[in-house]
């Protein structure tokens, strides 16, 4: 695919770009085309915490693409023929040279975290006409963002008629909805994509509007827009066991009540999908604007008016700096600090050269997406990690953590430089990882140091119609702007999902949503999840790689419905059983789920519902394909 073809594909071109490839991802290709692992020196191992780059010095860079040009220039002329995937003893070398240590764990997610451009290994290998020519079998997906429709891109490769039902009149889902100033992801983009689905990303971290637009052309290419039902919230549904089948009851915008049925139901509505509005006494009351980071109104001018910015999360951390930037003065509101993950590149475009390379030297994107994407995976749990012994405090909960600590606190200070007043603000007071850990350029602590910029340090008490209270001062205001999230936590909401003998699934939750895998649960047969209870990833792990572990356990579900001849799968209560009480008990020793600072990561009752407190190659091996004695089968 070429990407930038003002830059034509020739010897000459490509030895020149090679100048701004980055050398971990150079040294692993290399070593994948001609099989010798002797370039994999140990002297330059990279810096795992400084990938793609690694953290080299200049000359030690350079000194690499030397090397590495030399051995690559007599095969240039044979792209087309490099092997599509290293021999294995190369892939293990690679492997342990890029961990700096030969991790079973790390083995065992290279083979996944390798994937040459366009290769889908996790496409479904059957389909629904050969398998079960006589089957009816049909699917509804409830949700057309990230994981609907990948969920319907497997259903459709495997033949099974499917209809998407999507609440408003685009896919995407949050990044259809979150339209803020500078929303992106804060994962770098080139893990932040469908594994055999790449891009030519412009920027490190995707902005909202280039993963909105990867996303459409994503539907649009594999034909999934002419199955989508645009503006159609599903308000219940509801399992019949004499047809066993699902009644999906669904209301338009324009307000028509209708139903669908289906043999199997695919929620995909994810977990950022409902803004939450606080509490606060008197926000009603405002006389002026308030609004959500979700529900962002881009005729709002900030010129000349006095803002109040409530919540110091993700979304606050990248629409502030714009809002100061217009505003006269900004006043934000912090319950509790962030802390902050130095990332330089956060805001700053990708060197056209290396796009140059991503689209035109085989294997290079493969190599610099695997060089982030493994040690992304592997992550850093054992920093997150609850160690009794140490003893855990809300300051640190093990050595691990407070070594993290020391580091992010480091980083803290140097921003903060002679602001002593502001330091004493932006260093959290609980140990890292019980919250989300946000990346940082240095824009967030430059804008706090704005003359028009003030950090208040304490939740807001009440709003009246002019202002907001904080204790006993009144700080006025003529627009209020909330960054505070999503209702993570309340799974499903606000539809209703009845079971068998009429369960209703929110009055079997209660506040404790849980999920076998986040994916299915006892007494709702042929019901899947996808991003369900206790499958987010922040310190260890890849969200998107664990939506297509979700899919693929799907497919083999209904691969096992329709092969066998069943009509319904079940979720055995004793495996569900087992697998809450281990959730539970590894939730509690990490940092997220041991600390008493608040966070999106627990619900009311403070339990994680969100989190997944096992190790990503867990997650993997138990999604790879269903196993049929954990199911009733009818």
């Amino acid at each position: 695919m070429v990407y930038l073809p003002d830059r034509p594909l020739s010897d000459d071109a490509l030895l020149a770009n090679l100048d701004s490839a980055q050398a971990p991802a150079l040294l692993m290709l290399t070593a994948h085309v001609t099989g010798e692992v002797s370039v994999l020196r140990p002297e330059w191992r990279p810096d795992l915490a400084k990938l793609p780059g690694g953290g080299y010095a200049p000359e030690t860079a350079t000194s690499i693409r030397d090397h590495c040009r030399e051995r690559l220039l007599p095969l240039l002329d044979s792209q087309a023929e490099w092997p599509e995937l290293p021999e294995d003893s190369v892939r293990r070398a690679i492997c342990s040279w890029l961990m700096g240590e030969d991790s079973e764990d790390a083995q065992a997610l290279a083979e996944v975290a390798f994937t040459p451009d366009q290769a889908d290994p996790r496409a479904a290998d059957w389909d629904l006409a050969q398998v079960a020519p006589e089957r009816t079998l049909r699917a509804v997906v409830i949700g057309a963002g990230f994981s609907g429709l990948l969920a319907a891109l497997r259903l459709k490769q495997a033949g099974v008629p499917f209809t998407i039902l999507e609440k408003s009149s685009n896919v995407a889902g949050t990044w259809a909805q979150n339209t803020y100033p500078n929303c992106r992801t804060d994962v770098p983009s080139h893990v932040y994509t469908y594994t055999f689905v790449p891009h030519d990303w412009e920027t490190y971290f995707g902005t909202q509007q280039a993963i909105f637009d990867y996303l459409n052309e994503f539907a649009l290419k594999n034909g999934l827009l002419e199955h989508v039902r645009f503006d159609t919230e599903v308000t219940a549904t509801r399992w019949d066991a004499a047809s066993a089948s699902w009644t999906v009851e669904t209301r338009t915008a324009d307000g028509d009540v209708s139903s669908t049925e289906a043999e199997v139901v695919v929620s995909a509505v994810g977990q950022l999908s409902r803004p939450l509005i606080p509490r606060i006494e008197g926000l009603d009351a405002f006389e002026g604007p308030v609004v959500h980071s979700a529900e962002w109104d881009h005729d709002l001018d900030f010129t000349g008016k006095r803002v109040a910015v409530i919540g110091t999360g993700a979304s606050a951390l990248q629409f502030a700096p714009a809002v100061a930037r217009d505003a006269a003065q900004v006043t934000i509101f912090q319950r509790s600090a962030p802390w902050l993950r130095p990332t330089p590149e956060l805001r700053k475009p990708i060197d056209p050269a290396e796009r140059w390379l991503f689209a035109h030297l085989n294997h290079y994107r493969a190599y610099y997406r695997f060089s982030i994407f493994l040690p992304r995976l592997i992550g850093n749990l054992p920093a997150a990690t609850v160690d009794p012994d140490y003893p855990p405090t809300e300051v640190s909960v093990s050595a691990a953590n407070d070594q993290l600590r020391m580091q992010l606190t480091d980083y803290l200070i140097e921003q903060a430089g002679d602001r002593r007043d502001l330091l004493e603000k932006i260093i959290p007071d609980y140990p890292p990882a019980a919250k989300r850990i946000i990346r940082d350029d240095g824009t967030w602590v430059s804008t706090l140091k704005r003359d028009n910029v003030r950090l208040i340090g304490q939740a807001v008490q009440r709003i009246d119609k002019d202002g907001v209270w904080s204790g006993d001062e009144h700080v006025p205001a003529d627009i209020i702007l909330l960054g505070t999230g999503f209702r993570a936590s309340e799974f499903l909401m606000p539809m209703k999902v009845t079971g068998v003998d009429g369960q209703d699934l929110h009055e079997t939750w209660g506040i404790d949503a849980s999920a076998y895998l986040g994916i299915t649960l006892p007494g709702f047969p042929n019901f899947f999840c996808m991003y369900g209870p206790n499958t987010n990833t922040v310190i260890h792990g890849n969200l998107v790689f664990f939506l297509e572990c979700q899919a693929a356990y799907m497919l083999s579900a209904v691969r096992l419905l329709a092969s066998g001849s069943h009509t319904s799968m079940d979720l055995r209560p004793d495996v569900f059983a087992d697998y809450d009480d281990e959730v539970t008990e590894e939730s509690a020793k990490r940092a997220w789920g041991w600390s008493k600072t608040h966070s999106w990561y627990q619900n009311a009752a403070g339990r994680s519902t969100i989190m997944w407190p096992l190790p990503a190659r867990t997650y993997y091996e138990r999604t790879r394909e269903v196993r049929t004695d954990d199911y009733q089968l009818s």
